[in-house]
Parts: structure tokens; sequence; C-alpha cells
């Protein structure tokens, strides 16, 4: 495993984790979710053997890369990023593309602003608990814990408008490196939250715990730009691009953040996808279902399920 880093035509560097062969002939490019980090993904990644070679970047604003500057936090710049990753870091070859949550989300936005590179790059994509579109009604619907933690964090936005004497919140400068971006003030409480929220059915308690150290390590104002993105995120439209590539669309049945639904609404978009919906799980499948995931990777990569 090492880690690189690649800097954007904008000037943001990423954090860049490769694990696999180099010289493999086809090259996973694996993008996480909103407030995740390329760490997600490691469970899935061990799974991949050394028969693919796997990119897994942290997005802008997440993880170890630069935070989103003003107007930046969008899913329009992820995928210019990812356009420029795969010209600069994987120049010829395969590529296979697997988003979770807003990583897919960005795969549409890829296929909208780069069909060119969908169709001349791209031999398989896999769309994790994902979602393309329609996400307000969805947190309209949220339980009680992220509703609290809505209203959490308007308080806190009109205190601070309060303080610099506004009567309506600001918006934080996006360029700021302030991190945290917890569902609710305390970690031992926003364990509670995700838990009751992002996973299914008796999650592993340190996969908890590491999903609220990513959100730790976000950049608030860049998850704050970037949920507005996905608030506004309708493409489904944009999903035949993928029409012509190997296509698998992955759900549990317990996620109430993209729940089946959504993916029911990919899938339809994408008649030849295998369709898989994992009983017990809840959003995170890289976390809940590596296996899974992983045998989706390497059947639209044309790999032997296991290594």
């Amino acid at each position: 495993m090492a880690d690189a880093r690649f800097t954007t035509s904008d000037g943001v560097t990423l954090s860049v984790t490769e694990r696999g062969r180099a010289d493999a002939d086809v090259c996973a490019v694996l993008l996480h979710g909103w407030t995740e980090d390329a760490s997600v993904w490691d469970d899935v990644a061990a799974r991949l053997g050394d028969t693919m070679r796997v990119l897994a970047l942290d997005l802008r604003g997440h993880g170890d890369s630069d935070p989103a500057p003003r107007g930046s936090a969008t899913l329009d710049r992820l995928a210019d990023d990812v356009a420029e990753l795969i010209a600069a870091l994987v120049p010829e070859g395969r590529v296979v593309l697997a988003g979770h949550s807003m990583g897919g989300m960005t795969m549409m936005a890829l296929a909208e602003r780069h069909p060119d590179v969908v169709e001349r790059r791209v031999s398989g994509a896999v769309f994790v608990s994902t979602s393309a579109g329609e996400m307000q009604d969805v947190m309209s619907r949220m339980p009680a814990p992220i509703a609290a933690a809505d209203r959490w964090r308007r308080r806190l936005a009109r205190r601070k408008a309060a303080s610099r004497g506004t009567t309506a919140p600001t918006a934080a400068r996006p360029e700021s490196t302030v991190r945290g971006a917890l569902p609710v003030p305390s970690k031992r409480l926003s364990r509670y939250v995700l838990r009751a929220v992002a996973f299914g059915a008796r999650p592993d308690a340190a996969h908890v715990r590491a999903a609220v150290e990513q959100c730790a390590r976000t950049h608030r104002s860049s998850a704050a730009g970037f949920n507005r993105a996905i608030m506004t995120h309708d493409r489904a439209a944009a999903l035949c691009a993928f029409a012509g590539v190997p296509t698998a669309v992955l759900v549990g049945d317990r996620d109430r953040l993209t729940p089946p639904s959504h993916a029911h609404i990919i899938a339809d978009e994408l008649p030849d996808a295998e369709f898989v919906v994992f009983a017990g799980a809840g959003h995170m499948l890289p976390y809940e279902r590596p296996d899974g995931v992983a045998t989706a990777i390497r059947t639209v990569a044309a790999l032997p399920a296991t290594p």
C-alpha cells in the first residue's frame, strides 16, 4: 500500500491510496461518500487481491485532502477531479469505478460532464448505496436522531450569526480549514446517531467508531457545501452513459439514507445491471458487506469472484 498526492487543476491537493499491482490491466477507482474518506474502502480493497490496481482517494474537503475552495464543494467539481485523476494516474488500461453514496453521485456527475471519459475509459461501474436524486425527500423522512441533529446545527448557525451581529445564518467560507462534521457535538452521541441511521442490524462497533472519526476529520465548510449539492442532485438522465458498461447496483434493505427505492430508480435506468439487495444491511455497505462489494467490483471488471 502506498500513499500519493495529486493536485487538481484548481490547485487542490488530494490524498490517494494505491494498492495492488501497478502494472495490472484494470484499475479500480474507489469514491467514498459524504463525510467519509478513503479508509471506508479498506475492507473492500483488502478483498480485491493483487490482480488489479486500486486507487482510493480522499475527495476534496475530506480525510487528508485539502478543503474545497470557495464555490468548489460541488458534485460537478468532484467529477472534474476524477476525470483529471484518471487522465494523470491511469493514462491507459481499463478503469472500473465504484462509488459509495456521494461517490456514486460523483460517478453520475462524471457521466454528465465527461461522457467521453465514461465511453473511452470506463469498463465497469458499481453504484453502492447511492441515489440519482430526490434526497430532500429522504431527509424530510429522517428519524428523530437526525432531526435532532439538524435542529442543533440550525441553532448553532443562529448563535454564530447573532455573535456577528447579523439576523440570518452566514455561510462559512468553504476554504476554511476547520475540521469536524459530526452529526451532533459529541463523538459519543454521534456514534449513537450514525449507528441508528447509517448502519443496519448488529453493526461492528469498530466500524461505527471509524465512521465517526471520518466525520471528525472532514472539513466542516466543505461538508456543508457538499450537503447542499446532494440536496439538489438530480442526474437520473446521466445514467444512460453507463448503459453499455458492465454495471452493478448494490443496496441494503435497511438503508435509510439512500433507500432501496432509490437503488431501483438507478437499476431501472440500467436494466442490464446486476441488482443486489443485502438483507439486514444499512447504508454503509463497504463496512457491512465488504465481500459482496468486492465481488461486484471484480465481476464488472471481468475478473474471478475471489482473488
